[in-house]
Protein backbone atom coordinates (compact mmCIF):
# COMPACT_ATOMS: atom_id res chain seq x y z
CA UNK A 1 0.00 0.00 0.00
CA UNK A 2 1.13 3.35 -0.97
CA UNK A 3 0.67 6.48 1.13
CA UNK A 4 -1.88 9.32 -0.76
CA UNK A 5 -2.45 6.59 -3.40
CA UNK A 6 -5.85 4.45 -3.51
CA UNK A 7 -5.54 0.57 -2.45
CA UNK A 8 -7.06 -0.06 -5.81
CA UNK A 9 -4.60 0.91 -7.67
CA UNK A 10 -2.37 -2.51 -7.52
CA UNK A 11 0.69 -3.13 -8.26
CA UNK A 12 -0.42 -4.31 -11.50
CA UNK A 13 -2.82 -1.36 -12.40
CA UNK A 14 0.09 0.94 -11.57
CA UNK A 15 2.30 -0.91 -14.36
CA UNK A 16 -0.36 -0.69 -16.64
CA UNK A 17 -1.21 3.20 -15.82
CA UNK A 18 2.36 3.96 -15.95
CA UNK A 19 3.33 1.87 -19.50
CA UNK A 20 0.75 3.99 -20.99
CA UNK A 21 1.21 6.80 -23.67
CA UNK A 22 -0.52 10.01 -23.98
CA UNK A 23 -3.59 9.07 -26.47
CA UNK A 24 -3.83 5.02 -25.34
CA UNK A 25 -6.73 3.64 -24.48
CA UNK A 26 -7.76 2.35 -20.98
CA UNK A 27 -11.34 0.52 -20.69
CA UNK A 28 -12.76 0.26 -17.23
CA UNK A 29 -15.40 -2.76 -17.74
CA UNK A 30 -18.32 -4.20 -15.94
CA UNK A 31 -17.99 -7.74 -14.68
CA UNK A 32 -20.01 -9.00 -17.42
CA UNK A 33 -17.62 -8.05 -20.01
CA UNK A 34 -15.33 -9.94 -22.69
CA UNK A 35 -12.28 -8.74 -21.43
CA UNK A 36 -10.64 -12.08 -22.13
CA UNK A 37 -11.60 -12.19 -25.61
CA UNK A 38 -11.16 -8.75 -26.07
CA UNK A 39 -7.98 -7.73 -24.77
CA UNK A 40 -4.69 -6.63 -26.77
CA UNK A 41 -2.55 -6.84 -24.04
CA UNK A 42 -3.27 -6.97 -20.27
CA UNK A 43 -6.50 -7.88 -17.79
CA UNK A 44 -5.77 -6.35 -14.78
CA UNK A 45 -9.04 -7.69 -12.56
CA UNK A 46 -10.57 -5.66 -9.48
CA UNK A 47 -13.54 -8.08 -8.76
CA UNK A 48 -14.09 -6.02 -5.52
CA UNK A 49 -14.75 -3.05 -6.40
CA UNK A 50 -17.16 -0.65 -8.74
CA UNK A 51 -16.45 0.81 -12.03
CA UNK A 52 -17.29 4.38 -10.20
CA UNK A 53 -14.50 3.53 -7.71
CA UNK A 54 -11.87 2.32 -9.73
CA UNK A 55 -12.51 5.64 -12.23
CA UNK A 56 -12.08 7.40 -9.20
CA UNK A 57 -8.71 5.79 -8.38
CA UNK A 58 -7.35 6.09 -12.04
CA UNK A 59 -8.34 9.49 -12.41
CA UNK A 60 -5.73 10.21 -9.04
CA UNK A 61 -3.20 9.30 -11.15
CA UNK A 62 -3.77 10.19 -15.05
CA UNK A 63 -6.38 12.54 -16.81
CA UNK A 64 -8.14 12.22 -19.97
CA UNK A 65 -6.72 13.57 -23.20
CA UNK A 66 -8.04 16.87 -23.42
CA UNK A 67 -7.38 16.32 -27.23
CA UNK A 68 -10.45 14.25 -27.68
CA UNK A 69 -13.65 15.98 -27.77
CA UNK A 70 -14.95 13.94 -24.48
CA UNK A 71 -13.15 13.30 -21.69
CA UNK A 72 -14.56 9.29 -21.37
CA UNK A 73 -16.68 7.42 -23.71
CA UNK A 74 -19.66 4.81 -22.56
CA UNK A 75 -20.84 1.92 -24.20
CA UNK A 76 -24.58 3.03 -25.78
CA UNK A 77 -27.23 0.70 -24.30
CA UNK A 78 -27.92 -1.94 -27.68
CA UNK A 79 -31.82 -0.63 -28.35
CA UNK A 80 -33.43 -4.03 -28.44
CA UNK A 81 -31.70 -4.40 -25.24
CA UNK A 82 -35.06 -4.90 -22.81
CA UNK A 83 -33.31 -5.14 -19.75
CA UNK A 84 -32.52 -0.99 -19.94
CA UNK A 85 -35.12 1.66 -20.02
CA UNK A 86 -33.61 4.74 -20.69
CA UNK A 87 -29.89 5.72 -20.01
CA UNK A 88 -28.15 3.74 -16.98
CA UNK A 89 -27.33 6.17 -14.22
CA UNK A 90 -23.95 4.90 -14.23
CA UNK A 91 -23.12 7.63 -17.25
CA UNK A 92 -23.80 10.42 -15.04
CA UNK A 93 -21.72 8.81 -11.96
CA UNK A 94 -18.82 8.65 -15.11
CA UNK A 95 -19.59 12.46 -15.99
CA UNK A 96 -19.54 13.47 -12.24
CA UNK A 97 -16.16 11.59 -11.26
CA UNK A 98 -14.53 12.59 -14.88
CA UNK A 99 -15.93 16.40 -13.89
CA UNK A 100 -14.30 16.72 -10.75
CA UNK A 101 -11.13 15.60 -12.28
CA UNK A 102 -11.13 19.04 -14.00
CA UNK A 103 -8.77 18.58 -16.81
CA UNK A 104 -11.00 18.36 -19.78
CA UNK A 105 -13.11 20.95 -21.22
CA UNK A 106 -15.90 18.68 -21.87
CA UNK A 107 -17.70 17.41 -18.61
CA UNK A 108 -19.70 15.10 -20.96
CA UNK A 109 -19.07 11.55 -21.61
CA UNK A 110 -19.43 10.25 -25.32
CA UNK A 111 -21.31 7.58 -26.91
CA UNK A 112 -20.06 4.54 -28.64
CA UNK A 113 -21.82 2.54 -29.85
CA UNK A 114 -21.94 -1.14 -28.74
CA UNK A 115 -20.35 -2.78 -31.39
CA UNK A 116 -18.18 0.35 -32.08
CA UNK A 117 -17.35 -0.15 -27.91
CA UNK A 118 -16.12 -3.57 -28.09
CA UNK A 119 -13.77 -3.14 -31.19
CA UNK A 120 -12.11 -0.05 -29.96
CA UNK A 121 -12.06 -2.09 -26.30
CA UNK A 122 -9.92 -4.61 -28.93
CA UNK A 123 -7.44 -2.04 -29.68
CA UNK A 124 -7.37 -0.55 -26.26
CA UNK A 125 -3.98 -0.67 -24.24
CA UNK A 126 -5.58 -2.22 -21.54
CA UNK A 127 -8.49 -3.48 -19.72
CA UNK A 128 -9.53 -2.95 -16.03
CA UNK A 129 -12.30 -5.45 -15.23
CA UNK A 130 -14.27 -4.22 -12.43
CA UNK A 131 -17.01 -6.22 -10.48
CA UNK A 132 -19.41 -3.41 -11.25
CA UNK A 133 -22.38 -5.29 -11.60
CA UNK A 134 -24.77 -2.54 -13.31
CA UNK A 135 -25.49 -3.03 -16.86
CA UNK A 136 -23.79 -1.17 -19.38
CA UNK A 137 -20.91 -0.05 -16.86
CA UNK A 138 -18.00 0.23 -19.22
CA UNK A 139 -15.82 3.79 -19.98
CA UNK A 140 -13.08 4.09 -22.14
CA UNK A 141 -10.76 6.51 -21.73
CA UNK A 142 -7.80 7.82 -23.39
CA UNK A 143 -4.49 9.17 -21.58
CA UNK A 144 -3.70 12.69 -21.13
CA UNK A 145 -0.79 14.49 -20.98
CA UNK A 146 1.20 14.41 -17.71
CA UNK A 147 2.38 17.92 -17.58
CA UNK A 148 5.52 18.45 -15.97
CA UNK A 149 5.40 20.55 -12.99
CA UNK A 150 7.66 23.93 -13.78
Amino acid sequence: MLKGISPLITPELAFVLDAMGHGDGLVIADANFPAEELAKRDVVRLPGSSAVEVLRAVLQVIGPDVLRENPGYVMQPDPNDKAVKGEPEIFAEFERELAKEGSHPSKKVGRYERQDFYRRASEAFAIVQTGESRLYGNLFLYKGVIVPKA
